[in-house]
């Protein structure tokens, strides 16, 4: 299963794909799509559209995992946040993809097993669990890989819980 993670914004978005193998998850693809802030916000928001559509077109993912904006202390940064988030989500239904939500504390539990692990840790569990040379880097890269791995890890115990139920 392929399950894309984006770590939503509007200056930097990031992306992390990840596939679950037989031996393990491995991550496929990773990036960070950016706009300019000289640009208008209406051609930002059509750029980061384009561009989220175009990822799922190529990566083909079967669920989208997406950071759910749940505090900022600043309001101007939530707002942006809310903006890519709602593009993502937008891109993601309509490409036909399982999408999930999942809060910051949420990721780092899954991820590192402590809901108030720091950014450092967050890239060194991404890291040892993908297995790669080196940290995500930057961090909006490991946020997002650390998206989908959480998806990986919480689907199938939702998938459980919701089959109990019938």
């Amino acid at each position: 299963m392929f399950v894309l993670g984006i770590d939503p914004g509007v200056s930097r978005c990031g992306y992390g794909c990840v596939e679950q193998t037989a031996r393990g998850p491995r991550a496929a693809a990773m990036g960070v799509l950016r706009t300019s802030p000289q640009v208008p916000l209406p051609e930002r928001l059509a750029t980061l559209q384009r561009e989220i559509a175009g990822l799922l077109t190529e990566l083909g993912p079967a669920a989208v995992a997406v950071e759910r904006v749940f505090f900022q202390v600043n309001a101007r940064t939530a707002m942006s946040v809310a903006q890519a988030s709602g593009l993502a989500l937008a891109a993601a239904a309509t490409a036909g993809c399982d999408v999930a939500q999942y809060t910051p504390n949420e990721v780092k539990q899954a991820v590192a097993g402590f809901g108030g692990a720091s950014k450092e840790q967050v890239q060194r569990m991404v890291q040892a669990q993908l297995r790669l040379s080196a940290p995500p880097r930057p961090p909006d890269v490991a946020d997002a890989l650390a998206l989908a791995l959480c998806h990986l890890a919480v689907a199938p115990l939702q998938a459980a819980i919701a089959g109990a139920g019938a």
